[in-house]
């Protein structure tokens, strides 16, 4: 009979401290082309759940909220993430845009573990979107893993 490991009281409330704990300052060293941006969540759909592997481990970062605004004639996709595995030895080391059949649209690469801000928030700038994809799938990616986890779907939103 397999016995399911659960977490210590003491590890959710650090868990749930550090949650408290996170600030809308971005200290990060990530490139300057993105902008850290909190915003009000939108409809986005709620996240899948992350896959684990053999040992209960989350093997893949979580997008926990995304927020798509135009940006002149592109777009701006804010997404926040989390990784509860955050060193500088594995960590969420980017995100992309995806259309529903699985085209990339654009990746933002992450250059640093964000074990002191979690969740964290970055955005990715200059995105192109074809006028016949109405929505996008944001999509974490993990060091060591690769491109999995909870994904946020999103509505383009265009006017006329």
């Amino acid at each position: 009979m397999r016995h399911q490991r659960r977490p210590s009281l003491a590890a959710v409330l650090a868990g749930l401290l550090l949650l408290t704990a996170c600030t809308d300052d971005d200290a990060g060293t990530d490139p300057p082309e993105a902008v850290m941006e909190q915003g009000e969540p939108d409809d986005a759909a709620a996240p899948e759940e992350a896959p684990l592997d053999a040992d209960d481990e989350q093997r893949f970062p979580d997008v926990l909220d995304a927020e798509l605004e135009r940006d002149g004639d592109t777009w701006r996709l804010s997404a926040t993430l989390s990784s509860p595995y955050d060193t500088p030895e594995r960590y969420a080391d980017a995100f992309r845009a995806l259309t529903p059949d699985g085209e990339e649209l654009g990746v933002r690469v992450l250059l640093h573990d964000h074990a002191n801000e979690q969740p964290f928030t970055r955005s990715l700038t200059g995105l192109e979107i074809p006028t016949d994809v109405d929505t996008i799938i944001v999509e974490g990616r993990d060091l060591e893993h690769g491109w999995g986890g909870a994904t946020v779907t999103l509505e383009v939103p265009r006017n006329g």
